[in-house]
């Protein structure tokens, strides 16, 4: 079980940019394309930038054109939830930090092989711990 991480919003806001915050706390999107991870090669572990649990590794990272980091696979299925997310007149599935309830994204059932799933994940909910010595995808 993944322990849980509780902060007032004053907190949230204190340790996370205007940005992480209306990403992680309120459920935005950064514009495709501009996130800082969306390109990255560098291997390692993608975690939460709210709480630090590690959701992805570099290893499930790939190339899906879309402009946002996108992920085949999770590092652990206890690190992430999901729910049904049925804003903007679509039904999607909305990915979350298990620990501190975060929005990161949504997943979609278009991704490559072994899953085929593709975790379309916003880069301002993330943050890259870099590993020597792991393959980058």
């Amino acid at each position: 079980m993944t322990e849980k991480v509780e902060k007032s919003e004053q907190e949230w806001r204190s340790i996370l940019s205007d940005q992480e915050y209306r990403v992680l706390r309120k459920k935005g999107t950064e514009r495709a394309f501009t996130g800082r991870y969306h390109d990255e090669k560098t291997p390692g572990t993608y975690t939460c930038r709210g709480c630090g649990t590690p959701l992805f590794s570099s290893a499930a990272k790939y190339d899906s054109g879309t402009g946002w980091p996108s992920f085949y696979d999770v590092v652990d299925e206890a690190n992430v939830r999901e729910e049904e997310d049925r804003k903007l007149f679509m039904k999607r599935t909305e990915v979350l930090c298990a620990s501190c309830d975060g929005h990161l994204g949504h997943v979609f059932p278009d991704g490559p092989q072994p899953t085929g799933l593709r975790y379309c994940i916003n880069s301002a909910a993330l943050e890259l711990d870099p590993t020597e010595g792991e393959d980058a995808s």
